[in-house]
């Protein structure tokens, strides 16, 4: 991290809040939605170099601790559009691998991602998922969580055997009728589902915070998508077995490779799914970036850190608010934690069998919701999620796994439009747990 640079932004956060207290002497009005009236310049004092910014520091913070942080920094750079989107890792340092028929790891970089996959026996012939990391391996949470989506997938499709697991007194009192019963609807959905996965590390290239607010999504969106168009016409796979799961930033990169891909070739892919998809601290002059509906047929997106690592704003045909846009969600112990359940859950539902252990209801707050006035058709969030649906869900989640509550969701009494702005419903769901 260059200090000169530190200076810098430090010397713009200390401008900013001068020329706010200037505003604020000399008008009455206290404009909420002007970002530099949030923070003061004792707290801009206070903040960290964007070296210090780590995810073990943030690992070390509460939850509202790091989403503090986080906001100030965030309204800050926004109102003076400090962070540009500089970082662009070179294609060939962006690696990934696909996950063979016995499990094993199939590397590539996506300079090579083509050509690899054309070395794969029947390849595209079935569903294609491929997922983008947005976060570094080497944090022990951030690889917890992948690990669990890939295993399930891998499981799901049949790319390994099931992963063992002790018996407990309670399943080994199972009579022999029980677990031959289980046995064949396990061998029912072997016969039934099978695909293949691909994982590409994007998050192994985000090296420091400076990195991660400065990403450039469009253009390394722009690569993925080119590869898929690649892999359409070399390959001949069809876009419409393609899903693409993005995670935190890796969310807004999915989405523009999903429209990249529509303007090289006029066909959308499938499905576009987005793991609390992350804040846009650095966004191109002039220009909406990131994930958004009509980025593919379908785009669904779960925020489990809405006011954390990841945004509250609606972008997909569907967006999921475990427990309402907040901070984080039960049992999470820091907003980086908070951000990487939506990996959990989604993992969850992809197991087979808990395809629907997390039913939603549409509603335009969590109040709305806990109070069953919530409106329109149920949905169940993750892999099983309804292509029809759209709006806004919400549902309640247990804090530790599994993470699905796993029954009907309650009956919703009313009908209510959204006769709110979506920022007047942010200011009023801050409070709500």
């Amino acid at each position: 991290m260059n200090p000169l640079r530190n200076l810098c932004v430090l010397a713009c956060f200390v401008a900013v809040a001068l020329a706010t207290n200037s505003y604020r002497q000399s008008n009455s009005l206290n404009n909420y939605d002007d970002p530099s009236n949030w923070v003061s310049i004792s707290e801009i004092e206070q903040l960290p170099t964007l070296k210090d910014v780590t995810l073990r520091r943030l690992e070390g913070l509460t939850v509202d601790e790091g989403a503090s942080l986080l906001d100030k920094m965030y309204h800050l750079a926004q109102f003076n559009r400090i962070f540009k989107p500089e970082y662009v890792p070179e294609s060939s340092q962006i690696k990934g691998y696909f996950v063979g028929e016995n499990g094993q790891k199939i590397e590539f970089n996506l300079d090579n991602f083509v050509q690899t996959a054309k070395r794969q026996t029947n390849f595209g012939n079935d569903e294609v998922t491929i997922f983008i990391e947005g976060l570094p391996q080497t944090w022990s949470q951030a690889n917890k969580a992948n690990r669990k989506l890939i295993e399930a997938y891998a499981q799901r499709y049949n790319l390994q055997p099931y992963p063992s697991q002790q018996e407990t007194d309670e399943q080994k009192s199972n009579s022999d009728e029980q677990v031959e019963q289980g046995r064949k609807q396990n061998q029912e959905q072997e016969d039934k589902t099978t695909g293949d996965l691909v994982v590409i590390s994007l998050g192994n290239v985000i090296g420091d915070f400076e990195q991660y607010v400065t990403l450039n999504v469009e253009r390394i969106g722009e690569m993925i998508g080119q590869r898929l168009v690649e892999l359409t016409n070399e390959v001949n796979v069809p876009q419409e077995i393609i899903h693409l799961i993005g995670q935190g930033p890796a969310a807004h990169v999915a989405g523009i490779a999903g429209r990249h891909y529509t303007r090289q070739t006029g066909h959308k892919l499938r499905r576009i799914t987005g793991l609390d998809p992350a804040r846009l601290y650095a966004q191109p002059d002039n220009k909406l970036t990131g994930l958004a509906r009509g980025d593919a047929d379908f785009v669904d997106a779960i925020h489990t850190s809405a006011y954390g690592m990841g945004t509250s704003e609606r972008l997909a045909d569907v967006d999921f608010y475990p427990n309402g846009p907040a901070t984080g969600v039960p049992g999470a112990d820091n907003v980086v934690e908070a951000s990487l359940r939506a990996t959990r859950y989604y993992a969850e539902s992809v197991r087979p069998g808990n395809e629907r252990n997390f039913p939603a209801v549409a509603a335009s707050s969590y109040r709305e919701y806990k109070q069953n006035n919530g409106y329109g058709k149920r949905a169940y969030m993750g892999i099983a999620t309804s292509y029809d649906i759209r709006g806004d869900y919400m549902l309640q989640v247990n804090s530790k796994s599994p993470f699905g509550r796993n029954t009907p969701a309650q009956t919703q009494s009313g009908y209510h439009a959204y006769h709110q702005s979506w920022k007047q419903q942010q200011q009023q769901q801050r409070s709500f747990a």
